[in-house]
């Protein structure tokens, strides 16, 4: 009798944290980075679900809890990296930040391991990341030739 009253609170609680409302917006991108096609899809691929305000929120991003823990870090995320803002940043933060993407992908950091199942196409591969290896070290400031 105990384990149904409890599992019976338990559903209930579940079903109304549902209700509670969770910001899933993708505010107006000022303008995206200008680099090479081949760095822009990497970043695409793999990093801009979370530093962009260009997320694509996943069909569980509507379940409580999951919702508040992917929202809350896409938040983080975006405070930290946000390559949708890229143009506020002066040319030396762009350098710093190219040169941290660079570490944390080197590194094993970045994408976040558990961002990895559901996304199994932000995997970082050796093309990838000699790409991104290429594009960090590149310290004339950024590439001029978009779309290449």
């Amino acid at each position: 009798m105990r384990f149904g009253i409890v599992a019976l609170a338990g559903a209930a609680v579940f079903v109304g944290i549902q209700f509670i409302p969770v910001d899933r917006t993708n505010p107006a991108v000022t303008a995206d980075i200008e680099i090479p096609a081949e760095v822009k899809t990497v970043l695409q691929t793999s990093c801009y679900d979370c530093h962009s305000n260009q997320t694509r929120w996943p069909w569980y991003n509507r379940i409580a809890p999951v919702s508040w823990l992917i929202t809350h870090d896409v938040e983080e995320a975006r405070e930290h990296l946000n390559f949708s803002e890229w143009d506020r940043l002066g040319a030396d933060k762009r350098a710093e930040m190219r040169e941290e993407i660079w570490e944390d992908v080197e590194g094993g950091e970045m994408p976040l391991w558990f961002y990895l199942p559901m996304h199994p196409e932000a995997r970082i591969d050796d093309r990838d990341r000699k790409i991104l290896k290429a594009w960090a070290s590149h310290t004339s400031g950024e590439a001029t030739n978009e779309g290449r």
